[in-house]
């Protein structure tokens, strides 16, 4: 690739023009070469809790498993990845931290971010304020009482075995300092939820792992009222967002996602499937 001058340019200017080199008709390149020539830049941008070797094989690793991640357009897809990469968060691997996944989009295949539950949990932690967080499944077989108020109490027993059907879903979390909070919602609280507010209820995730966006779902709302940095906020808002542009703050972007139709993904092992 040629070298960029970088005079009066930020890091992320130099990737938009190489990528829209990259990008200029009669330059015809698979993703995954769009990728590994993209890697020093990249990797200039990257934070200090993820290797540019192992971003890279992460981000490779996600487009084998799938004909149709590889068929989104290259500026969304590097803006899914550097999102990702700004959080110091890994997309589409068997961690859940995060996905990449494709969506029809203006008439496109585009790359939109998406946080996993426990990339939430992993952002919680890195603010430094809390000692624990956690998010669970109750189902009908399983101990569980809680009550709200000036007093309130949260007490779950898992059942040995056969546990049933998943009837609530919670998360909780307690500060260093001796804090805590949390939220409970019942199975048809977090469907009507989903309905009302996720462009992507339905789909992906939602479909083929609804207790992990479930967990996701009552993480957040948990989490409004934990004593987190500013850096967990804006985390938390670049979750389900298509980005085309680049730069160096990839919060301050406006989400491009206006949503058609979407090609499933695994939330169990990041595995991007087929469009049916």
């Amino acid at each position: 690739m040629e070298h960029t001058e970088h005079t009066g340019q930020t890091t992320m200017q130099t990737i938009a023009k190489a990528a829209q080199k990259k990008m200029a008709p009669g330059k015809p390149a698979t993703m995954q070469d769009y990728i590994k020539r993209m890697e020093g830049e990249i990797a200039k941008a990257l934070p200090s809790v993820i290797t540019p070797e192992r971003f890279t094989r992460i981000t490779l690793s996600a487009l084998s498993t799938s004909q149709t991640l590889q068929q989104c357009t290259p500026s969304s897809f590097l803006g899914a990845m550097m999102t990702a990469a700004q959080l110091g968060l890994e997309p589409n691997t068997p961690l859940g931290q995060a996905y990449l996944i494709p969506y029809k989009n203006h008439g496109k295949l585009e790359c939109q971010f998406q946080l996993g539950y426990k990339g939430l949990i992993d952002l919680a932690y890195r603010s430094g304020e809390v000692a624990t967080v956690q998010a669970h499944t109750v189902y009908e077989k399983d101990v569980f009482e809680y009550e709200l108020g000036l007093e309130p109490k949260l007490r779950h027993v898992p059942a040995q075995g056969d546990r049933g059907e998943p009837l609530y879903f919670y998360a909780m979390f307690r500060t260093k300092s001796g804090g805590f909070g949390f939220e409970v919602m019942s199975v048809e609280e977090v469907r009507g939820h989903a309905q009302q507010y996720s462009k992507a209820f339905g789909n992906g995730p939602w479909k083929t792992n609804f207790e992990e966006m479930a967990k996701k779902t009552v993480l957040k709302k948990t989490l409004k009222y934990a004593p987190l940095k500013t850096e967990f906020a804006r985390g938390l808002g670049a979750d389900g967002t298509i980005h085309t542009e680049l730069r160096e703050d990839m919060y301050s972007l406006p989400d491009e996602t206006y949503i058609e139709a979407e090609v499933l993904v695994d939330g169990e092992t990041g595995e991007v499937l087929e469009n049916p």
